[in-house]
């Protein structure tokens, strides 16, 4: 009996394995799905980004001397290469005389405003404005200013309503081309009261304001740079702006930058773009 299920048992081996059939290989199904589960996943081509910026120095591209180096220009290198920054920030320009040039007369009005002598845009915003080669969708615009528009004189001077409209205008005509606005506080000089930073800049509120009215996101450049000088420890300072840490971060008057400074400034930007989880942070480094 057991002679014949042996023969049974052989019988049907040979018949299974000229069909083909075998045993089935645990390893063989584990690798037929791992073959499908590792197949190399399609990703999208991360669509291009112009981040366009409008400001004063602190923003701006330095010129042939070593210092003003504004953050803007330090802006470039903490993005992948799908983000073409378009530093448009002027030195000694308020917004008003940024958006008008030419065009903010040395008197002020029954409003306590510099008149406008002409409603026409500075070409650099209206290159911003250009349907074809300006601002398009998906794209960013900051705005920083509130340093030179503190002026008590035209025509640099700004008030704080004239100040907040011209910011709201200006989120609004980003939001119109499908780009997206992002505003900023004015960024902090070094000043110190005994051994802390403090403030010392204003408009303030109303960027928040024109932020709320535009649902545009507010990056508090003033609170950060603040913090930051705080954490170097620049204070108390005894008012050599030339030396030391506080000279490898600033030029010698206290408000603008060396390279070294515009980057720390620059990093603080893109800190509270991740922080804020706005989707410009997916082409950070």
């Amino acid at each position: 009996m057991k002679n014949l299920r042996k023969l049974l048992t052989t019988a049907l081996v040979i018949a299974l394995s000229s069909l083909g059939a075998g045993p089935a290989s645990a390893s063989g199904v584990a690798a037929n799905c791992t073959g499908a589960s590792n197949a190399p996943a399609v990703r999208a081509a991360a669509a291009p980004v112009t981040v366009w910026l409008a400001g004063d120095s602190t923003m701006a591209n330095p010129g042939a001397a070593r210092c003003p180096v504004g953050w803007g220009s330090q802006f470039d290198a903490l993005f992948t290469t799908d983000v073409t920054v378009r530093n448009q920030a002027v030195g000694g320009r308020s917004i008003q005389t940024w958006l008008y040039e030419g065009n903010v007369s040395s008197t002020k009005g029954s409003d306590g405003e510099c008149r406008l002598t002409s409603g026409t845009y500075s070409s650099r915003w209206q290159a911003m404005l250009n349907a074809s080669t300006g601002m398009k969708a998906g794209d960013y615009l900051f705005i920083q200013f509130g340093i030179n528009d503190s002026s008590s004189t035209c025509p640099r001077h700004v008030g704080p309503a004239r100040y907040q409209q011209l910011m709201t205008m200006m989120a609004k005509a980003a939001l119109a081309r499908g780009a997206h606005p992002v505003l900023l506080t004015p960024v902090a000089a070094i000043t110190c009261s005994g051994g802390t930073a403090t403030k010392n800049r204003g408009f303030v509120s109303q960027t928040f304001a024109a932020g709320s009215a535009t649902g545009a996101p507010v990056v508090d450049l003033q609170t950060l740079s603040v913090s930051r000088y705080n954490s170097l420890r620049f204070c108390p300072h005894n008012g050599d702006y030339g030396s030391g840490p506080v000279g490898a971060f600033f030029c010698d008057d206290h408000t603008h930058f060396e390279t070294y400074g515009a980057q720390q400034i620059a990093g603080l930007v893109a800190g509270d773009v991740r922080r804020q989880n706005l989707p410009l942070a997916a082409y950070l480094r």
